[in-house]
């Protein structure tokens, strides 16, 4: 395994409030995920693994601590370098899917490269080739399973070519043999193009196919 360290958080701190109250979510987090990983983050509902992920995704500013990827100060140089770098670098699978209804499997998967202003049809059915939807790249989400939607979500997210994919919960709208598929299909993917992998889940057994699995319980790793 690349020993290359990709990605890096120091210190990270982050609480909400809740009427008078302040509920700490992460609590000096400091973590370190090398390049062509494949990292899994389990915990309890509540545990802060999500508030994580989307921390070290650059999408939630922590309150105190940074975050590093690729040398990249994240939530330093404006949130529209952060916009770029997530576009770029970074792909992302979500539990509900996040299709647009009105867009076929095909088009829903090309969005990432027209933000980009680089679209590309070609790489795009590859992708939906290699998720198992060829005949189907131009049906709309409706006429999907949830499988079959989550398929089409992966191929969304890696079709910029990101060098680091986050999943959030990906399994958790399926059934339990769907979910295996599913997170089999992204590791696969993801291993074949040396990509790293962080994913949240509160499946111990699903974790299991990962390099490393990081428990995180009361806003603390316990690993």
């Amino acid at each position: 395994m690349n020993t290359t360290i990709q990605l890096s958080a120091r210190n990270i701190h982050r609480s909400f409030k809740v009427g008078h109250r302040k509920i700490e979510v992460l609590r000096g987090i400091d973590l370190d995920i090398r390049q062509g990983e494949l990292v899994f983050l389990c915990g309890a509902s509540g545990a802060g693994k999500t508030t994580l992920l989307y921390t070290l995704a650059g999408l939630e500013r922590p309150e105190s601590g940074e975050v590093i990827f690729e040398n990249w100060k994240l939530y330093n140089g404006g949130t529209a370098r952060d916009a770029k770098i997530r576009n770029q670098r970074m792909g992302f699978v979500f539990q509900g899917y996040f299709l647009l209804p009105e867009l076929t499997a095909l088009e829903n998967t090309l969005l990432p490269t027209l933000i980009r202003h680089r679209p590309s049809e070609e790489i795009a059915k590859a992708y939906l080739e290699k998720v198992g939807l060829a005949d189907r790249m131009h049906h709309l989400p409706n006429e999907f399973s949830g499988g079959e939607q989550q398929r089409v979500a992966i191929a969304r997210a890696l079709v910029n070519d990101p060098a680091i994919v986050f999943a959030d919960e990906p399994t958790g709208n399926l059934d339990t043999a769907n979910g295996q598929a599913i997170l089999q299909l992204l590791s696969t993917l993801v291993r074949e193009q040396q990509k790293t992998l962080v994913v949240v889940t509160h499946d111990q057994h699903l974790a299991r196919c990962g390099d490393r699995l990081i428990n995180i319980r009361d806003g603390i790793l316990v690993n």
